[in-house]
């Protein structure tokens, strides 16, 4: 009687556990579904505030790339005579170099931003 009792138990705990993995696999397609749309939605709500804060984000670092434009200008308007081969030679290419370079940075920021 063991025997038959324990082969009856086990086909029953097989048959128990399909239905319930047959559930469970149904409540997670809810689940990601579920999940699905409250992530849709969210992104939707926070796609405004993505576009603006790229928007301030390019304008902000325009700013911070035209500060070395406004601490290198004045070196480079003292040591203009001295382009070709004066005693300031070289602090006025390097300072040449640093002006061009981030006020070309500077402008092309604001210029994304003002795409946007």
């Amino acid at each position: 009687m063991g025997e038959g009792q324990t082969a009856t138990n086990a086909a029953e705990s097989d048959e128990m556990k399909r239905p319930a993995a047959a559930d469970a696999a149904s409540r997670g397609r809810v689940a990601g579904q579920a999940t699905r749309g409250v992530a849709k939605g969210v992104g939707g709500f926070l796609r405004p505030f993505g576009r603006v804060g790229s928007k301030i984000w390019l304008e902000v670092s325009g700013v911070f790339f035209l500060l070395p434009v406004l601490v290198f200008t004045p070196t480079l308007w003292r040591t203009r005579f001295s382009y070709l081969h004066g005693p300031d030679h070289r602090l006025f290419v390097s300072s040449a170099i640093v002006v061009v370079l981030f006020l070309y940075l500077g402008v092309s920021s604001f210029w994304r931003a003002g795409k946007k």
